[in-house]
C-alpha cells in the first residue's frame, strides 16, 4: 500500500539523498533503495573506448526459458559469424549479471553504433512457447522478472557512473525515422527488442 505516510517517507528519503522530493519512486530513487547488484555481482571494468550509448537488448527467447552466456556465444559464432558473443553484459532470469564480450572491444549488437556503445541483454523477450506454436510465431513481450528489472536498473546506474555522458536506449530506438516526423514509431522498428520502452523507463538516469 502506497499511502500518504509512505509518500512522506519517500520524500524525506529523497531529500536526504539530494534527489527531487516528488514522492515518486523513479529509477534514481529505486536505485538507492535496492542493493547495487552490479557492484556486488561483478567488478565493472571501464572501457578504453569512447562510450556514447548504453543499449538494452533481449535475447528473443521464450518466457521461462533460461540461456547462458556460453549458449549465446556459440549461437553468435556459429550462426552469425561473430568472433565472440555480441553483448558486453548478460542478465539471467534470476537477476545475476554476467560478463560477455570484453568492454574494450566493440560489440556486435546494434549496426552502425557498435564502436561507441555498451550492449546489455536480458534473457527473454518473447511470450511463453506453447505446444504447437512455432518459435517464429511468438509475440514480443516484456518478460523481465523482478530480479532482472532490479539487476538491469542497478547495472545501468553503475554504468552511468563510468560513462556519465552516455545515453540509454533500447535496440529498437535506433531504427530509422522513415517518415521523418521526429519519432521512431512501432511500424518503423527494425525489431521490437528489448520489448519494452527502455528509453522512457530510464530517462531519469540520463
Amino acid at each position: 500500500m502506497f499511502g500518504p505516510l509512505t509518500e512522506e517517507r519517500v520524500k524525506q528519503f529523497q531529500k536526504d539523498h539530494n534527489l527531487t522530493a516528488d514522492g515518486i519512486v523513479g529509477p534514481k530513487t529505486l536505485a538507492l533503495l535496492i542493493p547495487s547488484v552490479a557492484s556486488t555481482a561483478l567488478k565493472l571494468k571501464k572501457s578504453k573506448r569512447r562510450i556514447d550509448w548504453i543499449v538494452v537488448h533481449c535475447t528473443a527467447t521464450p518466457e521461462g526459458k533460461d540461456m547462458t552466456v556460453e549458449q549465446i556465444r556459440k549461437e553468435h559464432i556459429k550462426n552469425r559469424g561473430f568472433k565472440d558473443i555480441g553483448y558486453h553484459y548478460v542478465i539471467y532470469r534470476d537477476g545475476s549479471i554476467h560478463n560477455g564480450r570484453d568492454v574494450d572491444v566493440s560489440g556486435a549488437h546494434v549496426t552502425g553504433y557498435n564502436s561507441y556503445s555498451i550492449g546489455i541483454v536480458y534473457v527473454g523477450g518473447l511470450e511463453e512457447q506453447k505446444p504447437g506454436v512455432a518459435y517464429n510465431k511468438l509475440k514480443a513481450k516484456d518478460t523481465r522478472t523482478e530480479a532482472q528489472k532490479a539487476a538491469l536498473l542497478s547495472l545501468l546506474v553503475d554504468l552511468k557512473k563510468l560513462y556519465p555522458k552516455a545515453k540509454i536506449q533500447g535496440h529498437r530506438d535506433f531504427s530509422p525515422d522513415k517518415n521523418h516526423n521526429g519519432t521512431v514509431e512501432p511500424s518503423e522498428w527494425i525489431k521490437a527488442c528489448p520489448c519494452f520502452d527502455a528509453k522512457s523507463e530510464y530517462r531519469r538516469l540520463d
